[in-house]
């Protein structure tokens, strides 16, 4: 097997085992989620929504950008292993502390009561065991496992649904819930720590002069995680107050699948980001890398734009039903050519995250909430006056912050492209809109025909221009063979096999590269 193919294997195998773990967690959180709702009922359901909201965006100050930065340090510089997780999770329990302060001050100038306040703090507190298991699986990614990652992320999930249902049939409410939340990051913390031994990986410790060097070297991460958290509330709110309240839902719908859609870029940047982080001292090697991960994205990013325009109305109907929620599917034929330009953004920012420029991309993402929000407001009195849906402006703004995002990070990593992945880009437009143009054409019009033809067709084409060949075939199917990642079993105290075949060694609301 060459080289190429080698890392084709390594990235197909990383990806599929994050979306095998993507798809579990996702069913089992669904189930979570709609347990507590049906039990709690809508106050109560709010409250703890409210709540949750709280603690999320406080956590975004207690991870401090150190998601990216210790899967990239890791990946580098393996030996380094055990002061990093132990300084993560030391520095980690410090914060979590420290936030709950800010946390009881904002919530009260914000006029919450102090039940609110009490949970808030409750709830960061009881999220620990489930962060610290965080850092386990930042340094499992850093080594290329994201078999053991996605088994992380799903015991969690499981137990959580499990512990969730057993304080439910007892009678426990919103304090119940939130403290139960710790017992499954503790079960999780266990098991991280088996695998953690398994792997015969460095001994956890402290060193203060690394807890120095995450504060500093996560911040230019951090400013990018809290540009990305801002822009989702920003959203919701601008279309809360132009727009009426069944439109506010109408996007609610429209979001959530578009964020299943969005997901498999995520696993992508999550599954490359070590590999990006080892090439990053050398521009030849990373430029490869780099065209390797373009094609499998833009396959996966194109198909699903083509599939969002051509069966929004499908997925809508299927779901929430159509007589309630059927404007979401204009949103959503709305959003299919910013899917594209998500996929790219978050290639582009793996690879500035893994090359130092995470401030710099940071910078560019204020901008784009500055222009998303600008537009917005715009155009959503537009849309809604015009068609009755101003959550279709909300989107048109949303593909004008990614546009520039992807413009911005061209500009950055220009010297890792090269005129070959330009025609890739080319080719993939030309497959994405000959397959509309030919199920369009078409005279069926049941979705358990044409669903599957619009793919045969894309694959087809895909194959004819050149956009996929039988080396991705290749290496499709030796990412699905299960392989050791060194010679000697689990022990990556060593050389992983994906480091040695680069020079460098010696991510995201995930590694985690950017978050949308």
């Amino acid at each position: 097997m060459t080289t190429s193919q080698a890392r084709s294997s390594r990235l197909v195998r990383n990806a599929l085992h994050l979306g095998m773990g993507q798809v579990a967690t996702t069913a089992l959180t669904i189930l979570l989620s709609a347990a507590i709702a049906r039990t709690l009922g809508a106050s109560d359901f709010g409250l703890l929504y409210i709540v949750t909201s709280i603690t999320s965006f406080a956590y975004v100050f207690i991870d401090w950008g150190h998601a990216g930065y210790i899967t990239r340090e890791v990946a580098r510089h393996p030996e380094r292993t055990g002061e990093l997780i132990g300084t993560a999770q030391a520095v980690r329990a410090g914060a979590a502390f420290a936030v709950c302060v800010p946390v009881v001050v904002i919530t009260w100038l914000l006029g919450y009561d102090s039940r609110v306040m009490l949970y808030a703090v409750a709830n960061i507190l009881a999220w620990l065991p489930s962060f610290f298991v965080s850092a386990y699986s930042w340094v499992f990614r850093g080594h290329e496992r994201m078999d053991y990652d996605a088994q992380l992320g799903i015991v969690l999930r499981l137990f959580s649904l499990i512990f969730t249902l057993i304080c439910l049939a007892v009678g426990g409410r919103v304090l119940g819930l939130i403290l139960i939340s710790s017992a499954s990051g503790c079960v999780a913390l266990i098991l991280a720590r088996v695998l953690y031994r398994r792997l015969a990986l460095p001994l956890r410790r402290v060193v203060w002069s690394t807890a120095r060097e995450l504060i500093q070297g996560g911040t230019p991460m951090l400013a990018h995680a809290v540009a990305v958290a801002v822009q989702p509330y920003l959203n919701a709110n601008l279309l809360y107050k132009l727009a009426p309240a069944a439109v506010v839902g109408w996007y609610g719908v429209s979001w959530t699948i578009a964020g299943t859609l969005v997901a498999p870029s995520v696993i992508l940047a999550s599954a490359v980001y070590p590999l990006f982080s080892r090439a990053a001292g050398d521009c030849q090697h990373l430029q490869r890398v780099v065209r390797t991960t373009l094609r499998p994205l833009l396959l996966v990013a194109t198909l699903g734009a083509v599939g969002t325009y051509l069966f929004a109305d499908v997925a809508v109907a299927l779901i929430y039903t159509e007589q309630r929620f059927g404007q979401a599917a204009e949103n959503l034929r709305v959003f299919a050519p910013t899917l594209v330009l998500i996929y790219a953004d978050m290639l582009f920012g793996s690879v500035l995250f893994a090359i130092g420029k995470a401030g710099r991309l940071a910078g560019v993402k204020f901008a784009a909430v500055v222009l998303t929000t600008g537009v917005g407001w715009v155009l959503i009195p537009v849309f809604q006056a015009r068609y009755g849906n101003g959550g279709m402006g909300v989107l048109i703004a949303m593909g004008a912050g990614e546009l520039l995002m992807v413009v911005a990070s061209i500009v950055m990593v220009r010297e890792t492209l090269d005129g070959r992945m330009l025609i890739d880009v080319a080719r993939a437009l030309v497959v994405a809109a000959a397959t509309v143009v030919a199920i369009q054409s078409q005279p069926l019009s049941t979705p358990f025909v044409t669903i599957p033809l619009c793919i045969l067709i894309f694959l087809a084409l895909s194959f004819a221009v050149g956009l996929t060949d039988r080396k991705d075939v290749a290496a499709l199917l030796e990412g699905l063979r299960w392989r050791a990642v060194t010679r000697s079993g689990d022990n990556l105290t060593g050389t992983s096999d994906a480091a040695a075949n680069g020079p460098g060694t010696g991510t995201v609301q995930p590694v985690s590269p950017p978050v949308r």
